[in-house]
């Protein structure tokens, strides 16, 4: 068996597809905390992390880690909302909220986050509408079901940041494009695809 190919210690890809060049700096109307499952922490195609690398200011916590309770801030005082569907329609907060906390993960895995941890169910729930369109590493379990990245984007594009929106899913495009060769999938129909949120030269 091939050793394993050296990784980017930044985007976690292979070093000769290093993604950080594409990485754009973004400005965005809100600070995000992303609660992340900790079965994601050394995945490549942890959508979260991309976001983060994009995002100044986001910080990701993990959830699940052996030995290390989650510790979270004071929420309520932050202004915060959990991106995540309500079970019932939930008007749109009176205000733009200062933070969003994003529960990252499998649905699954974001569900029981939101179901356990008692701090995220306080939260009000900002939901959006539904997905993109682009390619995707993962086939959603439910028809709004989108990437942690796409949900980021989607809540850029709510909150009057929709050039921001855009950028990230560029980066998104040029990741999942970038995973697919890695898998050996990539096809023109694949291409295609994407060319909807691919950056423009």
């Amino acid at each position: 068996m091939p050793p394993a190919p050296d990784r980017c210690p930044r985007c976690a890809f292979p070093t000769a597809l290093c993604l950080c060049a594409e990485v754009p700096r973004l400005r965005a109307p809100v600070r995000f905390l992303i609660v992340r499952h900790a079965s994601e922490r050394e995945r490549m195609t942890n959508t979260a992390r991309w976001a983060a690398l994009a995002l100044p200011g986001t910080e990701i916590l993990e959830h699940g880690l052996p030995g290390e309770p989650l510790a979270l801030p004071d929420l309520a005082a932050a202004g915060a909302v959990a991106l995540f569907p309500s079970p019932v329609p939930t008007p749109p907060p009176p205000a733009p909220p200062r933070l969003v906390v994003v529960p990252d993960g499998t649905w699954s895995q974001a569900r029981r986050m939101m179901q356990r941890i008692p701090a995220l169910q306080r939260l009000p729930r900002l939901t959006l509408g539904g997905p993109p369109d682009g390619l995707r590493l993962r086939r959603p379990p439910r028809a709004d079901g989108m990437s942690t990245l796409e949900a980021m984007a989607g809540t850029l594009s709510a909150l009057g940041a929709p050039d921001a929106a855009e950028r990230l899913l560029g980066l998104h495009a040029v990741a999942v494009e970038r995973v697919l060769r890695l898998r050996g999938t990539w096809e023109a129909g694949c291409a295609e695809a994407a060319h909807g949120h691919l950056p423009r030269a």
